[in-house]
């Protein structure tokens, strides 16, 4: 049979590309979401914003604050808050593991991108350290000069053709 392999990510349904210019990221985990259907539908159509989320632990249990999932335009009464406080599913070992790391100064738990795994909804969280102003500097430096390598080489293959 011509399965798809469902190990295989999906297209990501959201991505926070300021998490990797803002902290240097030093663990990530897969995490599961509690949603509610007309949440999961706004989701698979690509209506998410992860950029000022982050998450929280309380009472043993992670939660997802400010995660903006728009109301489902079909929904009816079912449609919740946008920005509710969402459960996110982890071992109890790493929810404690992560509590240590963020009692440490300067870390943090950053939400990186959700994709669909399997059918379910994931969300990739990430314990970052914050990075400072001279630290985006140098990343950022470094990015332009990897681009401008690849940009000669480029030039360099057309060029012997």
């Amino acid at each position: 049979m011509g399965s798809k392999n469902k190990d295989q990510f999906d297209k990501p349904l959201a991505q926070n590309k300021k998490a990797s210019h803002d902290y240097f990221i030093e663990e990530t985990y897969e995490a599961g979401m509690v949603l509610t259907g007309t949440e999961i539908k706004s989701l698979r159509r690509g209506r998410a914003n992860i950029s000022d989320a982050f998450a929280t632990i309380r009472n043993g249990e992670m939660f997802i604050h400010n995660m903006h999932i728009s109301p489902f335009e079909e929904g009816n009464r079912h449609n919740t808050d946008p920005t509710r406080a969402r459960k996110l599913l982890l071992h109890r070992q790493q929810i404690h593991k992560l509590l240590g790391e963020t009692k440490r100064e300067g870390y943090t738990i950053v939400p990186l991108k959700i994709y669909t795994r399997n059918g379910y909804a994931k969300l990739l969280i990430g314990l970052g350290k914050g990075k400072k102003q001279f630290d985006k500097r140098a990343d950022a430096a470094k990015k332009d000069a990897q681009r401008d390598i690849q940009r000669i080489l480029r030039e360099k293959q057309k060029v012997s053709f």
